[in-house]
């Protein structure tokens, strides 16, 4: 039987999208942020770093989790995404960094189980500090970032939302990371360098 991804309702939505946009408010700008390497234990437990990666012209990194709605409706659109870009230097890695004392469903070895399932073609990373989340400001799950190489330091290009429809993938009108990633490589600069990203708050452990 097959199964249908699960629906947001309109109200929810709704909310969520103005609370994005507040946060995007409040969230510093990308403008050629630099953001240092880092060293996490992927779901295959093997270390994984961007320096690990060094044809890479640049890269997706997407905050994700396994228990909040929204970031349960990604991994079709991950998995569409490394397909696409990884063969043209440009991979998708995922980060785990939510809180699991608030959230079990997000431990090491869940992430692990789900992964599997899910068949990730990708790297499933576990920032169990937060340290990373807090290098990039991520804000939600999910929450996109574009970074590229220049001049031996990893720059953020984009930051946001994956594309302009977070419930339903078959309506998206503006793909946000494909569309950064695109202008990249071909030379150009980034038209829309932000957006706000919809999906449940990371809250960091003080």
């Amino acid at each position: 039987m097959k199964l249908s991804a699960p629906k947001i309702p309109v109200f929810t939505l709704a909310l969520l999208l103005i609370l994005a946009t507040v946060t995007a408010m409040r969230r510093p700008p990308v403008n050629d942020r630099a953001i240092a390497d880092f060293s996490l234990r992927n779901v295959n437990g093997k270390q994984v770093s961007l320096q690990d990666y060094p044809d890479a012209k640049g890269f997706i990194i997407v905050f994700t989790c396994n228990h909040c709605p929204f970031a349960k409706l990604c991994p079709p659109r991950l998995n569409a995404l490394n397909t696409r870009y990884k063969a043209l230097g440009v991979p998708l890695i995922a980060i785990s960094s939510t809180d699991t004392l608030m959230h079990e469903e997000d431990t090491y070895l869940k992430m692990v189980v789900k992964s599997q399932n899910e068949r990730f073609n990708f790297p499933y990373l576990y920032d169990d500090k937060q340290a990373v989340a807090k290098n990039f400001a991520a804000q939600k799950t999910p929450h996109a970032f574009v970074v590229w190489r220049e001049n031996g330091q990893w720059l953020t290009k984009y930051s946001g939302a994956i594309d302009d429809n977070g419930g339903e993938s078959e309506k998206v009108v503006h793909a946000y990371v494909a569309s950064a990633v695109d202008a990249l490589l071909a030379g150009k600069k980034v038209a829309v360098k932000e957006t706000g990203s919809i999906g449940c708050q990371i809250y960091f452990r003080k």
